[in-house]
């Protein structure tokens, strides 16, 4: 079970100082300046499913939210973002929890995605979401190519129009690799139905995200 603190709940709670999120930003642009140069790898389909990259928290929770949709057949807990070589749980480095989520483009779209990933987790929350705080619990939006960053840019305007002071938190790379998480992580909430953090913070934020859309949710 994922580590929580008293510290970190309050930090929460309180709020985030303006330093804080101004450190934030500052590295998060540095990073973001970093990627400009990278050529984003598009990835080929499986077997007729198209593969798309979210990182948003805790990956138990994303995957658990993403394989209640109509139209994805399986998502993977992984890790992506970074530059360490063989990541896994203990050591995976400057990587974030990733999902790889594997879906039939005439059943969901990539803009259907993304808006499952904005409205399926807090889009302010800088450095994490929850009580999950840190670097591998960071939100990025992976794309593959211009069609895909061209969605993602108009989401996140839009969503930016609404917002009073804070801007959308989840940084938006190109996408380079997946790396899988051990097979422990993978389905954990369907095969750890009891865990405490299943309980207390994975089942209620997808609970939260159907009674938002319904309508793409698997009956």
């Amino acid at each position: 079970m994922k580590k929580r603190s008293l510290f970190l709940l309050v930090f929460i709670l309180l709020g985030i100082p303006a330093s804080c999120q101004s450190r934030y930003e500052q590295n998060k642009n540095i990073s973001e300046k970093a990627q400009q140069n990278l050529t984003p790898v598009q990835t080929e389909d499986e077997n007729g499913l198209r593969k798309a990259y979210f990182a948003s928290g805790c990956f138990w929770c994303v995957e658990a939210i993403y394989e209640s949709l109509k139209g994805v057949k399986e998502a993977h807990a992984g890790y992506s973002g970074g530059t360490t070589k063989n990541p896994t749980y203990r050591n995976h480095g400057d990587h974030a929890e990733t999902i790889e989520v594997l879906y039939d483009p005439e059943v969901l779209s990539f803009t259907q995605l993304v808006t499952v990933y904005f409205d399926s987790q807090n889009v302010t929350q800088i450095n994490g979401q929850g009580p999950d705080i840190g670097p591998s619990y960071r939100s990025i939006i992976f794309y593959q190519n211009q069609q895909e960053k061209d969605i993602i840019d108009y989401q996140i305007q839009l969503r930016e129009q609404t917002l009073e002071t804070n801007k959308v938190a989840a940084q938006v790379m190109p996408f380079q690799k997946f790396w899988m998480a051990e097979d422990y992580h993978q389905d954990y909430e369907k095969n750890n139905p009891d865990n405490p953090y299943t309980q207390n913070v994975s089942i209620p934020r997808l609970n939260k995200f159907k009674k938002k859309h319904p309508d793409l949710v698997e009956e």
